[in-house]
């Protein structure tokens, strides 16, 4: 079996949805010829924990953790300067020293595993240029770099308003991952035309796999249709930045006070990590005490099992997000349960959500076409009756071990043109 050095900063027991597409990746990977060894940071000071994710990772994967080096884990106020320092300073993430002081463990470990080939996924995009450090350390080993998200166009970076300096850096450093590189997954179609703006003559080595959903995940949950007494609308995840919820509300709040919606018979539930008083300031600016429930992080079956118990789901992207579809999107749409999408109309969610016949879809600014779209599915859910016709068959091929497949398919490739060079 050959083996694959897989640089993750994010990984279990790091919580979130960030990493569950190596996490995936790393469970099925074995089925396809491939033993995966991960490089990834200590347990130490993680933020944000779920332990149940470890419960994926295989018996015998070989796993080594490093120092974080993250300032914005120190200890009571030292975290407010070390979060300016991971921002404002380091480029091109928090990471960067945790690329710099373990690049030596790095290729240590991969010169001791043996491996055949080197896996490096970002956000953080610090894992790139430890794929860099790799590539230069051992030319002959072929390098797959995966982005979950875009780089220098990410309108997350974009808002952060950085000096020119900074941003041509981080282009610089992009460019040369994108070159170096044996092969680059982007994450959906829009990101690799993206990536591949001004670069034409690299897109034989691009390709897509997208994000998905684990079947596995699925058993021994109650998949039953739900009987709410109100009309019960989750949405999972962290709101950030351009990623708000204040079209949804606000269109929620004009349905009920036109009487469209009876505001004892719905209820928007918000689940994540949130910022302190973030969710409850918006409840009070569009009148909707009573109607919104705020519950916390929790471990990723339990999150699942909250959308299988709702009337519908929410998605949201901001407007600059358009290449994104969003990790969610794929439990979403194997859970049957109607999504309500507030994305970029000609984002690549919004026509996932389409092609799959799996929700109504609504730009991220458009606030009567949100509320038509709760409308239609609040009366619904009042009849007792569900409208769409799922595509199964497309919804399918989003499943975590077709996607690996794909993965291994791209390691095979990746051999191959190696061999040749």
């Amino acid at each position: 079996m050959r083996k694959v050095l897989m640089v993750a900063h994010q990984f279990p027991p790091v919580g979130g949805s960030g990493v569950q597409r190596t996490t995936k990746f790393v469970k099925y990977l074995r089925l396809f010829g491939w033993e995966p060894v991960v490089f990834t940071r200590d347990i130490k000071g993680m933020p944000l924990k779920d332990e149940s994710l470890l419960s994926d990772i295989p018996d015998g994967v070989k796993i080594v953790r490093t120092r974080p080096w993250n300032f914005a884990e120190l200890p009571g106020v030292l975290s407010l300067p070390g979060k300016f320092i991971n921002r404002r300073v380091l480029i091109p993430d928090g990471e960067r020293l945790w690329q710099l002081f373990g690049r030596k463990k790095a290729a240590e470990t991969a010169a001791r595993e043996g491996v055949d080939l080197i896996y490096t996924t970002s956000y953080p995009y610090s894992d790139h240029l430890m794929g860099l450090y790799l590539k230069k350390r051992f030319p002959r080993i072929p390098w797959v770099a995966d982005f979950r998200d875009e780089w220098t166009k990410n309108p997350n970076i974009l808002d952060y308003n950085y000096n020119r300096l900074r941003m041509s850096i981080e282009r610089d450093m992009e460019a040369k991952v994108l070159e170096t590189a044996d092969f680059v997954i982007a994450n959906t179609p829009v990101m690799m035309e993206n990536f591949l703006e001004g670069r034409e003559h690299l897109k034989d080595k691009f390709t897509v796999i997208p994000n998905g959903y684990d079947e596995e995940d699925f058993i021994g949950l109650n998949d039953s249709p739900p009987h709410n007494s109100r009309f019960t609308v989750t949405y999972t995840g962290l709101l950030y930045g351009r990623r708000c919820p204040d079209t949804f509300m606000k269109a929620l709040s004009q349905l009920i006070q036109d009487g469209l919606v009876d505001r004892s018979k719905v209820l928007l539930r918000l689940i994540g990590s949130f910022k302190s008083g973030y969710i409850e300031g918006l409840t009070k600016k569009y009148m909707l005490d009573g109607v919104v429930e705020k519950l916390p992080y929790m471990k990723h079956r339990d999150s699942i099992q909250h959308l299988l118990n709702s009337d519908a789901l929410l998605l949201l992207a901001g407007t600059g997000e358009e290449a994104f579809y969003l990790g969610k999107i794929f439990e979403y749409m194997r859970t049957g349960r109607p999504i309500l999408a507030v994305v970029p109309e000609k984002g690549a969610a919004s026509r996932l959500v389409r092609e799959s016949a799996t929700g109504c879809v609504s730009d991220s600014t458009d606030v009567s076409g949100t509320a038509e779209n709760i409308l239609k599915l609040y009366s619904d859910w009042l009849q007792g009756k569900n409208s769409l016709s799922p595509n199964r068959k497309l919804i399918e091929s989003f499943e975590r071990k077709v996607l690996t497949e794909n993965l291994a398919k791209v390691f095979e490739k990746a051999m191959e043109t190696a061999l040749h060079k």
